[in-house]
């Protein structure tokens, strides 16, 4: 049963890792296309190409982040060393 479960989380991350780097490079690929039809039209070519994959990877790097950020709180609450823990501000003092 542990073998399935493991298996399981394995091929999940698999996925979970596939799917992350296919939103990179898509995400990448739109943002330079948009900056490439724009340098077009305005005949400036390689500028807004270069801007706005910049902008997309400042994007994707600040999602990456704070979504890692949540990940970890998350897991950190969920762990055993987290029961018992008094609340930020310490112990309350009686009466």
């Amino acid at each position: 049963m542990d073998d399935l479960k493991g298996r399981r989380e394995l091929y999940q991350g698999f996925t979970d890792t596939f799917i992350k780097g296919l939103e990179f490079a898509l995400t990448l690929a739109i943002f330079a296309g948009m900056g490439y039809g724009l340098d077009r039209l305005l005949g400036i070519v390689p500028v807004l190409t270069i801007v706005f994959f910049f902008i997309g990877v400042v994007g994707l790097a600040t999602k990456t982040y704070y979504a890692y950020e949540t990940q970890m709180q998350a897991h950190d609450a969920a762990g055993p060393w987290a029961r018992g823990r008094q609340p930020k501000g310490g112990p309350r003092a009686a009466g």
